[in-house]
């Protein structure tokens, strides 16, 4: 029995020992970036790793430690929209397309929200807990994706509605940001924030933009105020650059108007002054918008400009957060689209002025010349499942497509089946997800885009 004893003992302390080396948890982030490419799934994303980096380098999305997979569903649709899918990462909840973080049951009916209620979002709930909150994006901050994270409305298009939702103190504001509301404001959209008078697209009489300063906001409208903003005033930011969506990065003034990753190391400058830390989001939102115009090219530049931002981004976190201990950063989209890679091309390493690369002819693997379909004429590596051009008849009967033509900045690659200009389709894929920093690990499988609600919100503890 003594025996027994003894090494019952021994076991015990055993345990303890093992116990003491292993490691402990990770501390709960208090600060949180959410990085959202507007409908970029994973044949976009394919594409432009090869279109940057060739097809074995890779994006800063692909060295992003942990990653799942995420269905995109609505709740009235297999395929879903921008408004209900970022309602569903900021909410949890599934709504309907259309609807902006609302409840379940709401309908998809402008200015008629009797159907529904609002349900609190990420950014609301971080803003209980005393955190900065800030919104980035390449779109008008209006439009349904940043919409989603501070404003609730029964339908998207509601956009001077929604705009009222971030002026402090005015009829319509969203209280439960706080008192002052968002912390950073960054993006396109001021056209819904005056009259008609000013240029603007609002009906009520109201100059929101009068009333953010007068409320006591900084509003910049340049670069170079961008830039001058001192962090250390500690005061809201709202910056709008264009009247609507800001430019194509490849055709934007940098005068005029900011690229993401300026936008994003400016946010984080501002909001990182909270000790007790922040939430920001950050849309590449113009991805979306050349896909809907089946401009390839202008897509996959988005893709890499939204790349480069999370690069940045993550290098801005490592300085001010060794480790990223205290740091979580989500990376995704919110629906995929109709974008495909057609089979058999030979590999084209990255695009170069010389050499269209992913944008070319699909040519043969051994002897570089181009496939030819049914009709004996040639086509591109990349296609859309739906959109404006479709060629009606036998191809044959169109003039041979060439590598010029086709990797040209305006070329609306070939659909499949013939839709209206700019209006190709979400496509109905999963979509990948990247994290890193402290609890990244929690994001693994497939998951649904209300679960990435709930994975956000218990690591945070929020």
């Amino acid at each position: 029995m003594r025996l027994l004893h003894i090494a019952a003992v021994f076991a015990l302390a055993s345990l303890g020992a093992c116990a003491s080396l292993a490691p402990a948890p990770p501390e709960r982030p208090k600060n949180v970036l959410f990085f959202l490419g507007d409908g970029l799934g994973m044949n976009t994303m394919t594409a432009a790793r090869i279109y940057a980096v060739g097809e074995d380098g890779e994006l800063t999305l692909d060295t992003l430690p942990e990653s799942a997979f995420v269905k995109t569903f609505s709740q009235d649709a297999q395929v879903t929209d921008s408004a209900a899918s970022m309602s569903a990462y900021m909410t949890g909840v599934k709504v309907n397309n259309g609807v902006v973080s609302m409840s379940a049951g709401t309908l998809a009916r402008a200015n008629q929200c009797g159907s529904g209620h609002a349900v609190p979002t990420l950014a609301e709930l971080a803003r209980a807990r005393g955190l900065s909150v800030g919104v980035v994006t390449t779109t008008s901050v209006t439009d349904a994706t940043p919409a989603a994270v501070y404003a609730h409305v029964c339908e998207r298009g509601m956009q001077s509605h929604i705009a009222q939702a971030l002026v402090p103190g005015g009829a319509g504001f969203n209280t439960a940001l706080g008192p002052n509301g968002l912390d950073v404001v960054l993006g396109g959209g001021s056209a819904f924030f005056k009259g008609a008078a000013q240029g603007g697209k609002r009906t009520d009489g109201r100059d929101l933009l009068a009333e953010l300063t007068t409320g006591g906001v900084r509003l910049v409208t340049t670069p170079a105020q961008l830039d001058a903003l001192d962090p250390g005033a500690r005061q809201s930011v709202v910056g709008l650059f264009a009247p609507g969506h800001l430019d194509y990065d490849a055709v934007r003034d940098p005068a005029v108007q900011p690229g993401l990753a300026q936008m994003t190391v400016k946010a984080i400058s501002l909001l990182a002054q909270n000790p007790k830390g922040f939430f920001l989001v950050v849309e590449g939102g113009l991805i979306d918008k050349a896909l809907h115009n089946t401009l390839a090219k202008r897509a996959l530049q988005e893709t890499v400009t939204f790349d480069a931002a999370l690069k940045a981004a993550i290098a801005q976190m490592r300085a001010l957060d060794p480790g990223l201990k205290n740091t979580l950063i989500v990376a995704t989209a919110d629906h995929d689209h109709t974008l495909l890679l057609n089979g058999y091309a030979r590999r084209t390493g990255k695009t170069t002025p010389t050499q269209p690369g992913v944008l070319g002819l699909v040519r043969r693997v051994d002897n570089g010349e181009a496939r030819r379909d049914l009709d004996g004429a040639p086509f591109t590596i990349i296609g859309f499942g739906t959109g404006e051009n479709r060629v009606q008849g036998s191809r044959a009967a169109t003039p041979p497509l060439t590598d010029a033509i086709v990797s040209a900045d305006g070329y609306h690659q070939e659909a499949v089946v013939r839709m209206p200009p700019g209006e190709e389709t979400h496509g109905g894929s999963d979509v990948y997800l990247g994290a890193i920093g402290a609890h990244a690990d929690s994001f693994t499988g497939t998951i649904d885009n209300t679960r990435v609600f709930e994975l956000i919100k218990a690591a945070a503890g929020w």
